[in-house]
């Protein structure tokens, strides 16, 4: 049980479910309740495949390919630029696009729901995990922390009856604007990694 409040707690304010619901909202604008509802269960369904593969992989895979967690970071944060910018600018997106492009896989699930920080607290979890019942403690604290953020999206839902077109067209930009700080901070926390990388090679 210590071992599961330790992952349960870590995953929960590394995945922060309250700190997505304004991006989530921003993102769907525009569609309706419905496909709001299936992006938010096939965004946390996408979250939990990534990090369920990386838990039981990780490490090969990022052995194999030679990448490093600051790798991760950075990239994480270069593609939440992408949308960050988006979302700041005014662009007409046509029907065969929006549908063309899920948000569900990108960038809900990976990186704002399963970025750098989650994935990487995994596979340090994986690595400290002795015998079954630590494996199964991961496993359920994962499971979790989905289910809350599943629930804090499908219910953030009613902010929207609140907010008319005028607001809700703010609030996009304001998104946009504290999303391309997360995609900074991201970029910055790889510098960083890279530098203590390099540091503890010399």
């Amino acid at each position: 049980m210590r071992f599961f409040a330790g992952v349960f707690v870590t995953l929960l304010v590394i995945m922060d479910p309250l700190g997505n619901v304004p991006i989530y909202l921003a993102l769907t604008d525009g569609r309706t309740t419905r496909d709001r509802r299936r992006l938010a269960w096939q965004a946390v369904v996408v979250a939990g495949g990534v990090i369920a593969a990386f838990a039981l992989f990780g490490q090969q895979i990022l052995g194999y390919l030679g990448i490093s967690v600051p790798a991760i970071q950075g990239s994480g944060g270069l593609l939440l630029l992408l949308v960050a910018l988006e979302l700041l600018v005014d662009r007409e997106r046509s029907p065969a696009h929006v549908d063309e492009v899920n948000i569900a896989l990108v960038p809900l699930g990976t990186p704002l729901i399963a970025g750098p920080g989650a994935i990487a607290a995994t596979i340090v979890f994986v690595r400290q995990a002795h015998g079954f019942h630590d494996a199964l403690a991961i496993g359920v604290a994962l499971v979790c922390v989905l289910a809350l953020i599943y629930l804090a999206l499908r219910f953030s839902l009613g902010v929207l009856s609140v907010l008319r077109p005028g607001g809700i067209h703010l609030l996009t930009r304001i998104f946009g604007l504290l999303l391309s700080a997360i995609a900074v901070q991201l970029v910055a926390d790889s510098i960083r990694g890279f530098a203590r990388l390099h540091g503890a090679g010399a």
